[in-house]
C-alpha cells in the first residue's frame, strides 16, 4: 500500500468519504479553479453529504472565503 493510499484510506475512515469522490471532487476544483465561489459550494454540498455532515451557511461562507483567499494549510497533517 502506497503512502497515498494510506493516507486516503485514513480519510476514509474517519469521514466516510471514498478516495474516489475525493478525486472527482479535487478535478473538479482543478477544472474549475479554487476562486470559484458556486464550484467551491458545490463541492462543500457534496463532501458534507458523503460525509452525513451539516454544515451552516456561516460556516460555509468562511469556508469559501478562507479557500479563495488561500487561507488554508498546506500540510494536509493538519487536518488530521
Amino acid at each position: 500500500m502506497s503512502l497515498n493510499d494510506s493516507l486516503f484510506d485514513k480519510i476514509e475512515r474517519k469521514t466516510n468519504v471514498s478516495k474516489e469522490l475525493i478525486l472527482s471532487l479535487a478535478d473538479k476544483l482543478k477544472t474549475s479553479g479554487l476562486k470559484n465561489e458556486n464550484t467551491i459550494n458545490e463541492v462543500i454540498d457534496e463532501l458534507s453529504k458523503a460525509a452525513g455532515k451539516d454544515v451552516s451557511s456561516k460556516t460555509k461562507e468562511k469556508i469559501i472565503s478562507r479557500i479563495k483567499n488561500d487561507d488554508v494549510p498546506k500540510n494536509i497533517d493538519k487536518f488530521f
